[in-house]
């Protein structure tokens, strides 16, 4: 990009406003149009740990997976509380601080999340009507650098 056609600051901050508005925007539209569809009463919350524990693994503390999805310790604990209840995960003893409780996914979890996965195909499978599959290849790779400059400056 030369130099002449790179935006100016301000027009730089704007754009910039304008892409996370629309990110947001979509974030709370598909989050819907999804809740809606997940079984076990599961909340986007509590199907986004399911999931996280299945991609990163388990055995995270409370506090570090409140750190990664950016919640408060008590928001993070309601949804632990919930998904225990559902028997979707337990707290097992830390092995170096018997104080800290480290949370496993069951494997009634790990069902309840493929459950979940399965349920929303339907809903994610109409999408090329207007928004086709080589559109979204294309776009992925921008918006994984964009996840991960914001994830390392937290």
């Amino acid at each position: 990009m030369s130099p002449r056609s790179r935006p100016a600051p301000a027009d730089a901050g704007a754009v910039y406003f304008q892409l996370f508005n629309e990110i947001g925007i979509i974030a709370q539209l598909s989050a819907n149009r999804l809740q809606r569809i997940l079984p076990h009463g599961l909340t986007m919350a509590q199907f986004g740990l399911l999931n996280h524990c299945v991609r990163l693994g388990d055995g995270w503390g409370p506090a570090r997976l409140a750190a990664a999805f950016q919640v408060t310790k008590g928001t993070m604990t309601s949804t632990l509380q919930r998904l225990e209840a559902k028997g979707f995960i337990r707290f097992d003893p830390d092995a170096e601080d018997g104080r800290s409780k480290r949370v496993v996914l069951t494997a009634a979890g790990r069902a309840a999340r493929d459950e979940a996965l399965k349920a929303l195909q339907p809903a994610l499978t109409d999408l090329p009507e207007g928004f086709p599959p080589a559109l979204a290849r294309e776009i992925l790779p921008t918006l994984e650098r964009l996840r991960i400059w914001l994830d390392t400056h937290r």
